[in-house]
């Protein structure tokens, strides 16, 4: 299935760089096949990858999609979303989302790093340099939590990446 994640993740790409709508079929190294389906409308694809063994992964992206976050998760208070990543596979689900904010990159760090320990997430790494700053963990039950943010000319961009454990197994 991780296979299938690396399909999707280039099908993301195609629909991230205003892609057209697109299906067609995929063949992994491994010689696995699959399909795949991208419906591009305004601020929003929609991409469904279907491996040989009929497993799916859905991916929901875009300016316009509203983040899908787990319980205990949420956007940084008054920061902009840029764009909100949905990806279903199974019994897993995960999110990414990109955020601007006028807040200290310090600020946003502590903000996610306070939800996702409240989540049950161990924190296993953090990361500080020139002004930029990085953190991330795993849960008991394999959920996966990072967050980065970086300073800019206009604040701060965020990306909060949270999955479920399933999610690329």
């Amino acid at each position: 299935m991780r296979k299938i994640l690396g399909v999707s993740a280039a099908a993301l790409l195609v629909a991230a760089c205003g892609g057209p709508d697109a299906e067609g079929t995929f063949e992994t190294e491994d010689g696995e096949t699959g399909t795949y389906e991208i419906d591009a409308e305004g601020g929003e694809s929609n991409i469904t990858v279907t491996g040989e063994d009929g497993e799916q992964v859905t991916i929901n992206t875009g300016s316009d999609v509203d983040a899908d976050l787990p319980e205990g998760y949420s956007v940084y208070p008054g920061a902009s979303v840029i764009s909100a990543t949905n990806i279903t596979q199974g019994d897993g689900q995960g999110s990414m989302v990109l955020m601007q904010s006028d807040d200290s990159p310090e600020e946003l760090v502590k903000f996610y790093r306070a939800q996702a320990e409240a989540a049950g997430i161990a924190i296993q790494m953090e990361v500080n340099v020139n002004g930029s700053s990085m953190v991330g963990g795993e849960g008991a039950n394999g959920e996966t939590f990072s967050f980065s943010a970086s300073p800019n000319g206009d604040g701060t961009s965020g990306q909060l990446i949270v999955g479920s454990a399933g999610l690329g197994q």
